[in-house]
């Protein structure tokens, strides 16, 4: 590889209709066994999905930027079924499962090779900035209803 690749952040990306974020266990995301601490696999799903937006198109920053809106979680239903630990290679991947006109649903997957370790349900919602719910950017709602799993 090339200095310019190295020096680029990590992206992840679509392999059909879920996308896939890599990630490594570090010692700051663990606990003094070396588990990997409940609330950071929220950190873990939430850089996912926001990798998982701008790779569809939705340019988050700009639209909350530009005051036009945001997204913020309204709800998470998360199960742990095995512990992650330190220097474990993990690979969130992510689903649309909901599309509504001022929220989305996204299904989570954290796993270590082919065993699962944790899933999650996300709904976050699109606020406008008085910070009530407003219908998503209609372009958004396009792209996201090509990737909504409960539409196809």
């Amino acid at each position: 590889m090339r200095q310019a690749e190295f020096d680029q952040p990590y992206r992840g990306g679509f392999v059909g209709p879920e996308h896939h974020y890599a990630l490594t266990v570090h010692f700051e995301d663990t606990d003094a066994a070396g588990v990997v601490y409940h609330a950071n696999y929220i950190k873990f799903l939430e850089r996912a999905r926001s990798d998982m937006l701008r790779a569809a198109g939705a340019d988050h920053l700009a639209s909350h930027r530009d005051g036009l809106g945001t997204y913020v979680v309204a709800e998470v239903h998360i199960r742990y079924r095995r512990p992650a630990r330190l220097g474990d290679d993990l690979l969130i991947l992510s689903r649309m499962a909901g599309l509504n006109a001022a929220s989305i649903v996204i299904q989570q997957r954290v796993m270590r090779g082919a065993e699962l370790l944790a899933e999650a349900s996300v709904t976050a919602a699109f606020l406008g900035p008085s910070g009530r719910p407003q219908r998503q950017p209609a372009d958004w709602i396009e792209r996201f209803r090509d990737l909504d799993s409960c539409s196809q």
